[in-house]
């Protein structure tokens, strides 16, 4: 499977111009910025390999992801969480339901410390080097995009959970790489920056309002349909609502009047779950 170069959009949005890279288009079952960190794995060969382990949340994006490369690759898929609710069990929704369809098995319990020479770990989230593989790609698409459509003063955003997709990204384009903290503070995701590499970070834009992940706020859930509504285009209620509170905020104060490109990872698949507990919660 090869990726074709996923579509840059035009939209409004509350009066403002954004262009969108729809990498959310990728591929069917394999998308979004976990299909580009995940394509070194896709394209390579791996003979002695015959087992993924990975591990994180029971709804991960990561997790749904894997699942798809393993069964297109032929390998069993070993998922470690430290908890699933009961009521997920009983009622599988969203990334979970269809990743034990691909042929996942998700175990309660501490992921191992030593691996099988025949098993392949992949850390949670997909934040590791090989990822740049994919990305750089992904930078190609959008530097031959601009240089086509002669746009120079762009700047490109998405929100970020480890920060790997916008740490390479910034490594490889031109233009500025805003991103936003979504999983943990501005701190947390500069020490996720420094793990990988040493130098030429993203730019991070701080929060006016403080968020932890996974909780529902009234304002991600309206923010979400709003966009629906005057773009026609779903995005992903964890992370694609908070990052475009930040964007919006952060594109209010322009001076200069860039361009700005927002790149949609995807993720879209949990929000099946998502929207049933903001309905459970404000009773929409």
């Amino acid at each position: 499977m090869t990726f074709t170069n996923s579509p840059i959009q035009e939209v409004i949005f509350n009066n403002q111009k954004y262009f969108i890279k729809r990498d959310d288009l990728l591929h069917q079952d394999f998308s979004g910025n976990k299909a580009r960190k995940f394509y070194y794995f896709l394209k390579n060969d791996f003979p002695n390999i015959k087992k993924v382990i990975s591990h994180g949340s029971a709804q991960s994006n990561a997790m749904y992801s894997l699942s798809v490369l393993c069964k297109l690759k032929g390998w069993e898929f070993d998922y470690y969480v430290d908890h699933i609710a009961s009521f997920l069990k009983e009622n599988p929704i969203g990334n979970y339901k269809f990743a034990l369809k691909n042929g996942m098995n998700i175990i309660e319990n501490q992921i191992p410390e030593i691996f099988a020479k025949d098993e392949l770990f992949i850390n949670e989230g997909g934040a590791l080097k090989e990822a740049s593989f994919g990305i750089e790609l992904l930078a190609k698409e959008i530097i031959d995009w601009a240089k086509i459509n002669d746009i120079k003063n762009l700047k490109v955003f998405l929100p970020s959970g480890t920060g790997t997709t916008a740490l390479y990204l910034q490594q490889y384009l031109p233009f500025e790489v805003l991103t936003c903290a979504c999983v943990g503070d501005e701190e947390y995701l500069q020490k996720q920056f420094e793990m990988l590499e040493k130098e030429t970070f993203p730019t991070i834009i701080k929060r006016k309002k403080k968020y932890h992940f996974g909780k529902l706020y009234k304002e991600f859930y309206e923010i979400h349909n709003l966009l629906k509504e005057q773009t026609k285009i779903e995005f992903d209620l964890l992370y694609d609502s908070l990052g475009w509170i930040v964007l919006e905020d952060f594109v209010k104060n322009d001076k200069e009047k860039f361009e700005y490109l927002y790149i949609h990872q995807g993720g879209i698949i949990g929000n099946s779950s998502m929207v049933e507990r903001y309905n459970y919660k404000y009773d929409y």
